[in-house]
């Protein structure tokens, strides 16, 4: 158990996904202790609801750390000792319409892959670097753990340039763990997995069922399986590639059912999200409701709290144990530069993420890593620096786009519908016009 009581500050505290988080600090309080959770948001009124909801889970828990609320962010992130961003900028109607936008091009509209990620990430990465700054000011001992997507690129550009201790954090990898130990009938902590790729775009190679490899098992129950679904992976895919994909995959390995399925219209998932998000905070004003309501599982993110407050107490305990994190590269997959972010089970110190060596690619899956990496340094390029050319050739080269012409009117409807967080864009034009 530590010895000492943390500061922990959450950036974006006003999201629904809180309580799962104040969950997870209740069930670990005796690991971690907290002194005090310091909530961060833009939003008084969200900031508020989720406050006053947190503090009633507290007590209810009969315990005793302060909750404090404010929307002043370098005064929240001052002495913190860890400090969790979760912010979406721009709110879920910047994701609706990057949704929407890939509708109108006939493109997958998704938030985190195709061009709704690469206009995720060009809003998100500078307002993540200027959190690094004052982290850098007010707290340079403390952790940032990411958990704003696009993880990946996001976690990068703080690996990189943020001059801060990071990594990122992606609940996808532990449902995938989930839903492996359901097909096996075993409990999630009987499964390991060899897990290899980007945020969003990783595979499990091998599965260990208590130790053994049950990997081709697995794959043979999961063909089976799949045979009479058709809003999954299709069964001959998996049988062929012997691994298990994550799920954003089918964006990419059934991009024309993804397509055809737009083309039928219906709400984004943006919009279902906004409607549950309206009815979880309604729910959270209720003065009685003192822990997580059931309609918080539907919202996503599932297991947030499990894995967030575990990266925490791994790295305040110094317990090195295995994580699956988006950190650096370092040698881990050979086919990629040391200096960029990947998605694969680290050893979690007191001193941060050692990634654990994964070796070569397959080739079925190699040429996919390398090209969505291109088009993710590309992004991140153009997010800094403002660059339309590195901003065009980003969309050019992510997978989901099919050409040129369709980048070049992806591009133009991206600043026009995001004009007042691209600035670095902006300015640009402004000076080049006068």
């Amino acid at each position: 158990m530590s010895e000492r009581a943390y500061k922990i500050t959450v950036i974006g505290a006003g999201s629904t996904y809180t309580p799962e988080l104040v969950e997870g600090l209740i069930d670990r309080h005796e690991s971690l202790p907290v002194r005090d959770l310091t909530f961060v948001d833009i939003n008084e009124d969200r900031l508020q609801n989720l406050t006053e909801m947190a503090r009633r889970m507290i007590k209810a828990a009969d315990l005793d750390f302060t909750v404090t609320p404010t929307t002043d962010r370098r005064r929240g992130i001052e002495g913190a000792d860890f400090v969790l961003n979760q912010i979406r900028v721009g709110g879920q109607p910047a994701r609706i319409r990057d949704e929407k936008m890939g509708r109108r091009h006939d493109v997958v509209g998704q938030e985190t892959t195709g061009p709704g990620g690469f206009a995720k990430a060009l809003r998100t990465i500078p307002v993540a670097l200027s959190i690094a700054a004052d982290i850098r000011r007010l707290a340079p001992d403390a952790w940032m753990i990411n958990f704003t997507n696009p993880a990946g690129m996001v976690t990068e550009s703080l690996l990189r340039y943020g001059e801060i201790k990071v990594m990122g954090l992606c609940n996808g990898p532990y449902g995938t763990q989930v839903q492996i130990a359901r097909v096996l009938d075993a409990t999630p902590e009987r499964v390991k997995m060899d897990v290899v790729g980007l945020n969003h775009l990783s595979w499990v190679r091998t599965v260990y069922l208590d130790g053994q490899d049950v990997t081709d098992r697995l794959i043979d129950m999961m063909v089976e399986g799949l045979r009479d679904h058709d809003d999954s992976f299709d069964a001959s895919l998996i049988a062929n590639l012997r691994m298990v994909p994550s799920g954003y995959l089918r964006y990419f390995y059934h991009q024309q059912d993804v397509l055809a399925h737009q083309r039928e219209g219906g709400k984004t998932r943006g919009e279902v999200v906004w409607e549950i998000e309206q009815n979880l905070l309604e729910q959270y004003r209720d003065p009685e409701l003192c822990c997580k309501p059931p309609l918080l599982a539907k919202r996503g993110g599932a297991y947030y709290s499990t894995l967030a407050v575990s990266l925490v107490d791994s790295i305040a305990n110094d317990r090195q144990d295995v994580h699956i994190v988006d950190c650096r590269n370092t040698g881990a997959i050979a086919d990629l530069p040391d200096d960029v972010a990947v998605e694969v089970p680290a050893v979690i110190s007191g001193h941060g993420a050692q990634a654990i060596t994964a070796g070569h690619l397959p080739w079925s899956i190699r040429g996919l890593v390398q090209h969505v990496k291109a088009y993710e340094e590309l992004t991140i390029e153009a997010a800094i620096t403002g660059s339309e050319r590195a901003a065009l050739l980003a969309l050019l080269n992510n997978p989901l786009v099919p050409d040129w012409s369709t980048a070049q009117a992806l591009w133009k409807d991206i600043l026009e519908e995001n004009a007042d967080y691209l600035p670095q864009f902006t300015r640009g034009r402004e000076a080049v016009t006068a």
